[in-house]
């Protein structure tokens, strides 16, 4: 995966990082956890949608459970990048600024982190809405007996996209530099309607449990 102690952290490690009076973990972490959890669900409905009864599909199948690991892993990395990134704000905030040159430098430091705190976010957006495409072209193949964590996995994909929105626009205001502002708001025009794509996608699959 990728060698971060996030990554290896328990689950009630993670809980207690989380609760504490630090700035990481925080919700970044959370919202590429949310992005984990959902490519780690499409992989579980890929695995049990495999045999012969499923034959037809195989490659198509296997191609989706590929794509879901590759996914989960992404997801895991910008858990780990946020962390970085999201505490370099904070060190940044913290420099002296008690002379001109001091300030300027604070100044150009914060700048900096903001725009580098967006990077992981973002790429938790773009990550929930690979993961959101690869529950809806896996839900009429997948083994009907588990199609429900399907629309569990297009939820926390959900998830993952509006709480990494979240954690972009609370940079944003910090951020000058036009063209990555410009940037920043085409990934989060993706999220109101991969937020659609999951409503829809949990309909389908509550009328075919009727």
């Amino acid at each position: 995966m990728t060698d971060h102690p996030l990554v290896d952290a328990t689950i009630g490690s993670f809980l207690d990082g989380l609760a504490a009076r630090r700035p990481a973990p925080g919700g970044g972490a959370t919202a590429a956890l949310h992005a984990a959890q959902a490519a780690a669900l499409i992989s579980m409905v890929a695995r049990y949608s495999v045999g012969e009864k499923y034959a037809d599909v195989a490659d198509f199948v296997g191609d989706i459970l590929e794509k879901a690991e590759s996914e989960r892993c992404a997801a895991l990395r910008l858990a780990a990048d946020d962390a970085v990134v999201f505490t370099a704000v904070t060190d940044a905030y913290r420099l002296p600024r008690d002379t001109e040159p001091e300030r300027a430098h604070r100044t150009d430091a914060i700048a900096k982190a903001l725009v580098n705190a967006t990077g992981p976010p973002a790429g938790v957006i773009r990550t929930a809405a690979n993961v959101m495409s690869l529950a809806e072209d896996l839900l009429p193949a997948g083994n009907r007996n588990v199609i429900t964590d399907i629309a569990a996995a297009s939820e926390a994909a959900r998830a993952a996209a509006t709480t990494a929105r979240l954690n972009v626009e609370i940079n944003l205001g910090g951020i000058r530099d036009e063209k990555v502002r410009v940037d920043l708001w085409r990934v989060l025009g993706q999220v109101d309607d991969l937020a659609r794509r999951a409503a829809v996608l949990e309909r389908s699959v509550r009328a075919a449990l009727v």
